[in-house]
């Protein structure tokens, strides 16, 4: 155990559920200093399933930093474990390539009624028969409570015990694998949350040079740094290596600060690179990235951080500022089909260019980049969490809407993703919700929950408390709506587009110079070229007649009162109509 600043440390065995409780440390083991800042102790009757703690310098006992396992939560004992000993049945998988992905985004507490991995493997059919290739867990390192979104995690190595701990997930993982379905999980290394976060007693895991919106900067850069990053290339691998996950996605990376001259991202990508040599399959890196830089998706030959995908949020704020009208916060710096088909033909809108919104340059211009580079999507969980109701945009757009929303995201050139429940237009929310047990922080969350949303104008009354356990309740899928109008409709869309997108080549060309977009302003209508597919929207509330720039014949309708003559379509309000050209006769 590292500890670069004790002067003692001991370890504790099967200490009480609760740390925080008085207790007779009279049985405890002193461990021996090692280089380096470590500390060591062989116990040869520990056991897997040993409860154990750490205690600095007399202090009261602490969970172990690289707990494997944390069983009562982020304020009782690790417990050790023996990852040989679950019995995979997943050797022979290869995961699929991302240039061929759709992913969808699970929230374990709220994907299913029982909110635990092992009920989640009930609900693999839907996904299958959905045609998803990737699911992308929200983070399930352990968090404070019983119920949260992931993002507060202190013990980075431990699946949470509410969800089904370490045995659970490594069942998920190895069930989705037999259903051919990979599986990614989103860790957060740009901080980690306050309530149950001890790691500053063992060492200089945090800097006060920089700061997050979140809590207190890693040190990845400052003196100590080279254990810290350690750490968390450690945690990386460990979830890759011990949990056969097929790749991670990294939060908000704009907020990993570091000036050394090799970066902690590059040097992830770097080990991970390793790990696959040794596991024998490959292994994605997706960030979120709120710079909009490709450099994090250029290879490393080419002076980039190598990694393979990052979330195109310009595309999403593109395409839900056109479909819904919204030009508060950040949409004020869309709204426009010129934006929308900017994002399509280039990736960002704002790559090299002035924010409004922002009041500076935003962005670089992305060149010769495939756009298997980036992940396109309608709805997340930030985009739907982070509004005041968690509303979703089947709350906000009506169907016919709706399905031109998702036909877009699974005709652009990005890999697509769904957000859990999207492709059924479930109408529960998705709310931000906690379980803090510290009075004093849940009420400070509570708080600035309502204090932010005032800003833009919200009754603080009207806004839900995190800390209520409603607010979690209310945000479980209803799977019962999938066999209910327009539900079931809106499903069949969302098939027929994953089949149409497998089934063109065209649609799965990740090449940007081959698209091209044609849109009116005024008349609001958008049609984009996929080689020899086009993707016509009638985005106004009037039918319309278009020319397009060829010929062809209708391969899906999102309304059947359409009528074509040669290039030329009359579509009713609303609607999208998906179009392959005809084929040219050859000349005799």
């Amino acid at each position: 155990m590292w500890a670069s600043g004790a002067q003692t440390v001991h370890l504790v065995l099967d200490p009480l559920t609760d740390l925080t409780a008085p207790r007779d440390n009279s049985h405890d083991l002193l461990m021996s200093r090692s280089g380096g800042g470590w500390w060591r102790l062989n116990v040869p009757d520990a056991t897997p399933g040993t409860d154990y703690a750490y205690s600095i310098d007399g202090g009261r006992p602490l969970p172990d930093p690289r707990s494997q396992w944390q069983p009562y939560g982020i304020h009782g004992p690790s417990r050790t474990l023996d990852h040989s000993e679950f019995v995979w049945t997943d050797q022979a998988w290869q995961p699929p390539p991302l240039s061929a992905a759709v992913l969808y985004e699970i929230h374990v507490g709220t994907f299913t009624p029982h909110g635990t991995f092992e009920s989640a493997i009930q609900k693999l059919d839907h996904l299958v028969q959905l045609g998803v290739t990737h699911i992308e867990l929200m983070p399930v390192a352990e968090f404070p409570g019983e119920r949260g979104w992931g993002y507060d995690g202190v013990d980075l190595f431990a699946p949470h015990h509410a969800y089904g701990g370490p045995e659970g997930l490594k069942r998920f993982v190895d069930v989705c694998h037999s259903r051919d379905i990979a599986v990614l999980l989103d860790v957060v290394y740009n901080h980690l949350g306050p309530d149950g976060n001890y790691l500053s007693a063992f060492g200089p895991y945090f800097t006060e040079r920089y700061h997050t919106p979140w809590g207190q900067a890693v040190n990845l850069d400052g003196p100590g740094s080279m254990e810290v990053r350690r750490f968390l290339c450690d945690n990386a691998r460990s979830w890759l290596r011990d949990y056969h996950l097929d790749g991670l996605r990294l939060d908000a990376i704009h907020a990993i600060f570091d000036s050394s001259a090799v970066h902690f991202l590059e040097q992830l990508a770097n080990e991970i690179y390793d790990l696959e040599t040794e596991a024998g399959r490959h292994f994605d890196l997706i960030a979120e990235n709120d710079l909009n830089d490709p450099r994090v998706v250029t290879s490393k030959e080419a002076g980039g951080y190598g990694l393979d995908a990052q979330w195109n949020d310009d595309f999403h704020h593109a395409l839900h500022s056109v479909l819904t009208g919204e030009q508060i916060g950040y949409y004020s710096d869309f709204g426009k089909l010129e934006d929308l088909a900017a994002s399509l033909k280039n990736v960002y809108v704002y790559g090299g260019r002035y924010s409004e919104y922002r009041k500076r340059i935003q962005g670089r211009h992305v060149c010769d980049l495939p756009a298997h580079r980036f992940v396109g999507f309608l709805q997340n969980h930030d985009q739907v969490g982070n509004r005041a109701r968690g509303d979703r945009a089947s709350q906000l757009l009506s169907i016919r809407m709706l399905k031109i929303g998702a036909t877009l995201v699974l005709c652009a050139p990005f890999v697509p993703l769904l957000f859990q429940g999207e492709e059924f237009g479930a109408d529960t929310p998705f709310l931000y919700f906690t379980d803090h047990r510290d009075p004093a922080l849940a009420a400070a969350v509570s708080k600035g929950r309502r204090e932010e949303f005032a800003s833009f104008g919200w009754n603080p009354e009207e806004i839900p408390d995190p800390q209520d356990r409603c607010s979690f309740e209310s945000s479980k899928l209803e799977w019962g709506q999938i066999e209910q109008h327009p539900h079931d409709d809106i499903l069949h869309w969302y098939r027929c587009m994953i089949v149409l997108r497998r089934s063109h080549p065209a649609l799965q060309d990740g090449s940007l110079d081959r698209l091209d977009v044609d849109y009116s302003e005024s008349d609001s209508w958008l049609t984009l070229y996929r080689q020899s597919i086009a993707v016509v929207c009638n985005l106004s509330g009037e039918r319309l007649s278009l020319s397009l720039r060829f010929a062809g014949e209708p391969v899906l309708a999102s309304d059947p009162n359409f009528k074509m003559q040669g290039n030329v379509v009359e579509m009713p309000a609303e609607t999208v109509l998906i179009i392959e050209q005809t084929a040219k006769r050859a000349v005799s």
